[in-house]
């Protein structure tokens, strides 16, 4: 018998419990998180609710465990060092330790590593702690007639980077952002902004080696059409082929190579191995790939759509992370599309109402459902104001996929909406038509 502690409460989380113990060794999963998910609770043998930031309660509670690894799925934890403050009790974790979360919870640590260590895929980039000299540099690139991205320097939930045309209109209003991140974090970045089609490519590694997973691409308007406020993620899709239908082989290949070489860069700069998830937000353009961000972490929405479609044991992998000896393990993905589509409460993300009783539907085959901000109060499933749950269509093909996902999505009752053109064949067509448009200039 296996014990594994999972830390973290939500949708992420409740398909990584799932994952766990659909493995074919006898686990028993443990919990630590924030809040009561009904989904991973089921699933668990116990669950403790607490401050996943509070290092102490964890450590405390993995102590009374004694669990053979941890998975920790949020980045706040990772950020804070979680991994460095269990080995100390002698828990090893699939996360990587402080240094190496940099990669994630800095935004200048990432494009500095790119540069010193010669990675392609960087931007026109510069990293300021003085906001005059920031501005500067955003009026040397509107000179050039490029706009801007503007990122804080630190973890702000998804809410931490504005584009120029999108968030933004005037270099005034990127720079007051850029004053902003200097007074919390002490520094700002502030790059070009790429014309191109995003897309997410996740990797298992040990340090040593990395182990692909399908791609997928996410979409974090709030609104259809590409439009509203930034959220955590409304929704995401996967091909069967494990392309995506704007995207080449070679695309793929540039983003898995330079993931390759950060992570070797990692293991250089820090004298340690990054064991975990290695998580890489590239964007297509006309001449290549370029990387906007990694994390530290699984993504969420993106957990869902490759996990369901892990053929292979979740927990040897985790221990071939640990182990690096992930070169021994066959990972291996079922050949099917995925669509997920996220219900959230009405007002998200700006003004979420809370404590509605949502009623869900019976499930079609080809479905899955994972709990997210809700919890279970009797008989009633209410809200508790973020994304409430996700709905993973899985199928042969996109068509199909998103046909299960809008099926169940469109049955919930409640103050809720969601994304209806995520995974649809005229959105996606948009995005081919626009690369197709970019590569022939």
């Amino acid at each position: 018998m296996k014990k594994v502690l999972l830390i973290g409460g939500g949708a992420r989380e409740h398909v990584l419990a799932e994952t766990i113990k659909r493995s074919p060794q006898d686990v028993h999963l443990y919990v630590f998180a924030k809040t009561r998910n009904p989904g991973i609770m089921h699933l668990s043998e116990g669950y403790e609710v607490g401050d996943v930031m509070d290092m102490e309660a964890v450590k405390a509670y993995a102590e009374r465990v004694r669990p053979n690894f941890a998975v920790i799925g949020p980045d706040d934890p990772i950020g804070a060092g979680l991994a460095d403050e269990l080995l100390k009790i002698g828990v090893e974790s699939v996360a990587p330790f402080w240094k190496g979360a940099q990669l994630e919870s800095s935004k200048s640590y990432t494009r500095n590593l790119l540069e010193k260590y010669g990675i392609p895929g960087n931007p026109k980039f510069g990293v300021f702690e003085d906001i005059a000299e920031a501005r500067e540099y955003g009026n040397y690139l509107a000179s050039l007639g490029i706009q801007l991205v503007v990122k804080a320097d630190g973890l702000m939930g998804g809410k931490g980077v504005i584009v120029q045309g999108d968030h933004f209109d005037s270099i005034d209003e990127g720079i007051e952002f850029a004053e902003a991140s200097i007074k919390k974090f002490g520094r700002v970045v502030i790059e070009e902004k790429l014309v191109g089609q995003e897309f997410s490519l996740m990797s298992f590694a040990d340090g040593v080696h990395t182990v692909e997973m399908p791609v997928i691409q996410d979409h974090k308007r709030a609104f259809e059409g590409d439009t509203g406020p930034n959220t955590g993620g409304m929704g995401t899709y996967s091909d069967a082929d494990h392309l995506l239908p704007f995207l080449t082989m070679e695309d793929v290949d540039q983003a898995r190579a330079i993931t390759r070489m950060v992570q070797e860069a990692l293991q250089k700069e820090n004298d340690e191995f990054f064991k975990g998830i290695m998580y890489g937000g590239f964007i297509a353009v006309r001449d290549g790939v370029r990387l906007i961000e990694y994390n530290a972490r699984f993504g969420d929405p993106e957990a869902m759509n490759v996990l369901p479609l892990l053929q292979s044991d979740f927990v040897e992998i985790c221990e071939a992370m640990i182990d690096r000896s992930l070169d021994q393990v066959a990972v291996m993905f079922e050949q099917k599309a995925t669509v997920c589509k996220y219900v959230v409460p009405n007002g998200y993300p700006g003004s979420p109402v809370k404590g509605e009783k949502l009623t869900l539907p019976e499930l079609p085959a080809g479905v899955r459902m994972y709990y997210a901000s809700v919890d279970q109060q009797g008989d009633d499933l209410v809200l508790c104001g973020s994304r409430a749950i996700a709905f993973v269509g899985i199928g042969d093909t996109l068509e199909e996929a998103e046909r299960l996902a809008e099926s169940a999505a469109s049955a919930v009752q409640g103050p809720v909406f969601y994304r209806k053109d995520i995974g649809t064949h005229a959105l996606i067509q948009k995005r081919v038509d626009m690369m197709k448009e970019i590569r022939a200039a």
